[in-house]
């Protein structure tokens, strides 16, 4: 195997694993948030101990988003230094927009928000934990303007092979950020409601059947079922940029070939780059070109527009962006159905006690209970795929229209990439699977009784108290 391609996978490992991190701490910031003000205007008791079990996983998944970034830094230089060396002008002062704005913001009030419950006043612990959520959106938004960049280039010039800005602003704001940032957005919400949902499923079954189990299956559950429907639309819009930015990678998406009018939304197809067609295409007649122009009879751009003469392709790799691209769909799907179907049984009405009111966490059976369960890390999932298929999508540029990753890749052994990626690969199969056991012993501990949450301080629940009245 040849260097480029090693050093792709390693960086693919690395990002795969860093990334499942941030996709819960830039959400479960907010709804920490949440419950930390839902306490201080009810004073019930119950929020702070969804809060005092969730800042628990809030700060695991803190440390090890922060160590398994460090190694993408290093990574630009052992194995991409072309990358730094013709756009680091841009590159870098983003990334250190991000260490300015965001990690001293969260480095300075992580301290009081996972320590300080108890030694400082209920209104600064509230605002530090609005600091440090706050600050967590931030390092996200600064990342995906770098990424956005990558994709959509705008706000610079080139002089003597290297990129320069021009104007900020538009390096900021260029054509695709708004969209990957709240469709990421959004996607860690989803990410972090599904995994308080499943956790706290986890609880109700094993018999910690507390209000702050209750309380906390309910928010996410909902959260969740009002989410989906959005993403959905924003997800739309971003497909609609990306069309108009990027036509190779919706290509490559919808498994066409041809650029042509009314073309189906292919269900399952076995891509042939060889012979550059699709093998046992199941599609649904007319609905890709409805979809991605509003129209039945709307053009859908054609694999075989981006060969040149010369038989050079410059399209990405057909099967995995179209099957990532399904695998992110259908993995949505199945959190809609399953956030509806749950909401609508807390919803229906049950008479108890000679009254009728909502049935509530009662009113959820066993097996859909469990099926949250096996859902609670399907975020993951639908985000990893989604993030495969734009990242594939790119290929073969790094940086659209401006350089390619072969011209980014270092001149370094191919043994000595492959030893690095397997030394990652063992390390980040340790760390997932500690983290993922990690917290289901925290969720048994908590619902054996053996777990400590957070005592509210007297002078914290007169303030809550004085607040709800």
């Amino acid at each position: 195997m040849e260097t480029l391609l090693l050093s792709r996978i390693q960086f693919a490992a690395n990002i795969s694993f860093h990334i499942l991190f941030p996709t819960i701490t830039i959400a479960l910031g907010w709804v920490l948030l949440f419950f930390k003000v839902r306490f201080q205007t009810t004073g019930d008791q119950k929020w702070m101990d969804a809060y005092g079990f969730w800042v628990k996983i809030f700060a695991l998944s803190f440390a090890l988003g922060v160590v398994s970034g460090i190694t993408m830094s290093f990574q630009f230089g052992t194995n991409w230094p072309g990358f730094m060396e013709i756009v680091g002008n841009i590159a870098g002062p983003l990334l250190a927009y991000e260490i300015m704005t965001a990690f001293f913001l969260e480095a300075v009030f992580l301290g009081i928000m996972l320590f300080g419950f108890s030694r400082v006043p209920g209104w600064l612990h509230t605002g530090a934990t609005f600091l440090v959520a706050f600050g967590t959106t931030m390092s996200a938004f600064w990342i995906i303007v770098l990424n956005s960049w990558m994709h959509t280039p705008q706000g610079f010039e080139m002089r003597d092979g290297v990129a320069h800005a021009t104007d900020w602003m538009e390096i900021i704001f260029n054509p695709s950020m708004p969209y990957r940032f709240f469709h990421m957005l959004i996607a860690s919400f989803l990410t972090v409601s599904f995994l308080i949902a499943g956790i706290s499923a986890f609880r109700w079954l094993i018999g910690g059947r507390t209000s702050g189990v209750r309380a906390a299956m309910k928010t996410s559950v909902y959260a969740a079922a009002l989410l989906i429907p959005v993403q959905i639309l924003v997800g739309d819009l971003h497909g609609l940029n990306t069309l108009e930015h990027q036509p190779a990678k919706v290509a490559a998406m919808e498994g066409n070939w041809e650029t042509d009018t009314n073309v189906p939304l292919l269900l399952f197809a076995i891509p042939d780059e060889e012979a550059r067609e699709n093998r046992m295409e199941v599609g649904i007649p007319n609905l890709a070109s409805i979809i991605l122009t509003h129209k039945a009879d709307g053009e859908v751009p054609g694999l075989n527009d981006f060969v040149t003469e010369d038989g050079e392709v410059l399209h990405p790799r057909v099967a995995p962006v179209f099957w990532s691209f399904r695998v992110m769909i259908g993995t949505g799907v199945l959190m809609l159905l399953m956030s509806w179907s749950v909401s609508i049984m807390m919803l229906r009405k049950r008479t108890v006690d000679g009254v009728r009111k909502r049935a509530g966490v009662e009113g959820i059976p066993k097996f859909a209970l469990y099926g949250l369960v096996a859902m609670s890390f399907s975020g993951w999932l639908a985000t990893l795929a989604g993030w495969y298929t734009t990242e594939i999508g790119r290929q073969p540029w790094l940086v659209q229209g401006v350089m390619t990753t072969e011209m980014a890749v270092a001149d370094v052994p191919a043994a000595m990439v492959l030893s690095t990626l397997i030394g990652y690969l063992a390390i980040y199969a340790v760390l997932l699977v500690a983290y993922i056991s990690v917290i289901f012993f925290l969720a048994k501990r908590a619902s054996d009784g053996k777990s400590i949450e957070a005592r509210v301080p007297q002078s914290q629940k007169a303030e809550a108290i004085v607040a709800a009245e």
